[in-house]
């Protein structure tokens, strides 16, 4: 997955390095923006895919700490910064025009933006580890399909979000083939926790779903509103910095716990030793960050909706690769949501095809009607 992303970014990323301003998706898609969404779109799957295998690789072989848990989510972003400064408009020899400056936003305001996204994470994250630690893998993953509902509503109000029946299609097919998944998971590990504690993880996945949906949205209102750059560094500096503050917030909630004191007795009985407790929670977090570029990559060139489609994409997926990695049963249940999940998914592909050609439509009519009335002054 790093070699895929070197390779993108020399290829693709380099025509983006310009600070150029927000567009308008109405606007016609050219090729490169559709080799960027597929590669934003084969980022997202593979990482969170790999990440979510690695993740329960590490509490399989006797990891058990949240705050750890929740710390690799955002820590691996380090290997990032390279292609930050690679393609920060301030290292490149050509001059910033100053209308170029004058439309960066305050540094106060990306301050408190990122701070505020940091912020969010983090409890988004810990809300998730608290979930998958009390509930029973059906409710789990059950009321984390219920993210894309949430999502929908909070894209609608905020982003302008127009629903087509494509999209209303794949939204409701995304969700039954989430569903499908949820129901048919095992749920023997229901009856190990207190009532008190399943309510605590019920209340919080739902609290995760419904903030991550509204990070999502809000995310995509920054890069409209505030960010107003189309550029690879922008939707760098949505995920290096943001994970800055998350990292700095779990690093303070494992001291803050004490769960710091039993990390090394975690890492000596890990089951595969200690060179694989550090690659598993190494690889974890890398995996992350090649998700991340790719969500928030989505929702800079399509929308936050989008991207959340995309991302519960990936829970059909990973059950496929459970059945590869970790000999799990394959049945018919798995079958028909992976079936449901790329249904879905040309739907919403498909919407965005249909919305891309009616845009050409569009602008070559202006053209013709411009080079009209041209012709009509000529005349004149």
């Amino acid at each position: 997955m790093s070699a895929n992303f070197f390779v993108y970014v020399i290829v693709v990323g380099q025509n983006q390095d310009e600070d150029i301003p927000f567009t308008n998706q109405s606007q016609p898609k050219h090729y490169k923006w559709w080799i960027r969404v597929i590669s934003y779109i084969l980022f997202l799957i593979s990482g969170q895919s790999a990440a979510i295998l690695l993740g329960r690789l590490y509490f399989d072989k006797g990891g058990n700490s949240k705050w750890m848990a929740t710390f690799v989510q955002s820590a691996g972003f380090p290997i990032l910064l390279p292609f930050l400064f690679y393609f920060s408009p301030f290292t490149k020899s050509v001059p910033v025009s100053v209308t170029s400056v004058a439309r960066r936003p305050k540094i106060s305001t990306l301050v408190f933006l990122y701070s505020a996204f940091g912020l969010l994470l983090t409890g988004d994250n810990l809300m998730y580890s608290y979930g998958l630690l009390y509930l029973p893998v059906s409710t789990y993953s059950l009321l984390c399909a219920t993210q894309l509902a949430f999502n929908a509503v909070f894209s609608f109000f905020l982003n302008s979000q127009k629903f087509s029946p494509f999209i209303l299609n794949s939204v409701i097919l995304l969700t039954i083939s989430a569903s499908l998944l949820a129901v048919n998971s095992d749920s023997e590990n229901a009856s190990t926790v207190s009532k008190g504690k399943y309510v605590i993880g019920f209340l919080c996945t739902v609290g995760a779903s419904a903030t991550y949906s509204l990070y999502l949205s809000l995310v995509q209102l920054s890069f409209e509103k505030v960010i107003k750059r189309e550029t690879f560094s922008a939707v760098l500096d949505m995920q290096i910095y943001p994970s800055f503050v998350a990292t700095c917030g779990c690093v303070v909630g494992l001291f803050a716990s004490g769960e710091w004191r039993s990390l090394s007795k975690e890492m000596k009985e890990y089951k595969e030793g200690k060179v694989s407790y550090m690659m598993t929670l190494i690889f974890t977090a890398v995996t992350w960050q090649v998700a991340s570029i790719g969500l928030l990559g989505l929702i800079f060139e399509v929308s936050s909706l989008f991207s959340n489609v995309i991302s519960t994409l990936a829970s059909p997926v990973v059950p496929i690769l459970a059945v590869i990695f970790f000999h799990d049963k394959m049945d018919g249940i798995k079958a028909m949501a992976m079936l449901l999940a790329i249904w879905g998914f040309l739907s919403y592909i498909y919407q965005q095809y249909l919305d891309d050609s009616k845009s050409k439509v569009k602008k070559k009519m202006k053209a013709n009607s411009n080079e009209a009335s041209l012709g009509l002054t000529g005349q004149v």
